[in-house]
């Protein structure tokens, strides 16, 4: 089985192919472009370095979120269109999940968080493994309240994800020497990652989507609605 994994929904664009069980490509760009910009071009890339056809994907994956808002629907969109053209299935990547999948082995709890701005995370709670195991369920949260759901497990938790980067100050006041942090390369949401949870989900009897069925996660309203919410409270108050 071919999978063509994509992920916009964070500050990285990244793309990878995995061919029978094996990543043979992988790319990830950060740059001043918008991912609407350079996803296709790495799409482009990815199928011609690893000389595989459009024709020959047997499932295009997204990364559906949490994460920004535009970025989710920029590569959701993308494996939508692309499976639709090409007749193929689809399925979609928790991106809190696929965090975690890059700690294979610590002894505690794997904590991937995501800035979700306004002082907030989305987080979640896994036990580490190639397939994490899920503790707590995705969530926006302010972050004392996330890290009062990490005290909770009575383990040392281990961080990564862009939000250590606004928060580990924080983090590291609150739990002391039971907070550890993913180097910088180990850090990032990974599409290699992302690839290989859909693989595995796959494999275990997981069911695919038609193009129609893959739909962005969102934890919260966008910003846009919830200040027009917040605009037609106060009009009503």
């Amino acid at each position: 089985m071919n999978i063509l994994m994509i992920d916009t929904s964070g500050p990285a664009c990244g793309v990878a192919l995995m061919r029978d069980g094996r990543i043979v490509y992988e790319s990830q760009l950060t740059h001043k472009q918008t991912h609407s910009q350079r996803i296709m071009p790495m799409v482009e890339d990815a199928l011609e370095r690893s000389d595989t056809t459009v024709g020959e994907i047997d499932l295009f994956g997204a990364v559906v979120g949490p994460g920004s808002f535009t970025g989710v629907r920029i590569g959701v969109s993308t494996a939508k269109a692309m499976a639709h053209a090409a007749g193929k299935r689809c399925i979609g990547v928790d991106a809190l999940e696929a965090l975690a999948a890059n700690v294979i082995a610590f002894d505690g709890v794997v904590c991937p968080i995501l800035d979700a701005r306004a002082q907030q995370v989305y987080g979640a709670i896994f036990r580490p493994g190639a397939v994490p195991q899920r503790l707590h369920q995705d969530d926006a949260l302010k972050l004392p309240l996330f890290l009062t759901e990490v005290e909770k497990t009575g383990q040392d938790a281990l961080f990564l994800g862009d939000g250590v980067d606004v928060f580990e100050d924080a983090i590291r006041e609150r739990l002391g020497a039971r907070a550890h942090f993913a180097p910088p390369q180990h850090r990032g949401l990974r599409a290699a990652s992302a690839c290989a949870l859909a693989d595995a989900y796959v494999r275990a009897g997981g069911e695919t989507l038609d193009y129609i069925g893959l739909l962005p996660l969102y934890l919260r309203a966008p910003q846009a609605e919830r200040e027009r919410a917040a605009r037609e409270g106060k009009a009503h108050g």
